[in-house]
């Protein structure tokens, strides 16, 4: 029983690394990709940085409410 509940709490970490991960990685890729399109480099690029890290206080914000809650 032990075991399992260490186990889960990895996963339940893991996923909140890949949340946060992806919450900053997806916007820069698509700002990345938008400037090779438009050609408008750097611009979007960092319009999608400003995106990812609103996206990560925001996830923070959420975490804080639902460790509260527990």
């Amino acid at each position: 029983m032990s075991q399992r509940k260490n186990i889960s709490d990895y996963v339940e970490y893991l996923s909140l690394g890949v949340e946060i991960a992806a919450a900053l990685l997806v916007p820069i890729l698509i700002g990345y990709w938008l400037d090779q399109y438009f050609g408008l480099y750097p611009w979007l690029i960092l319009t999608g940085c400003l995106v990812g890290i609103v996206n990560i206080f925001l996830l923070i914000f959420k975490l804080n409410e639902r460790l509260n809650k527990d």
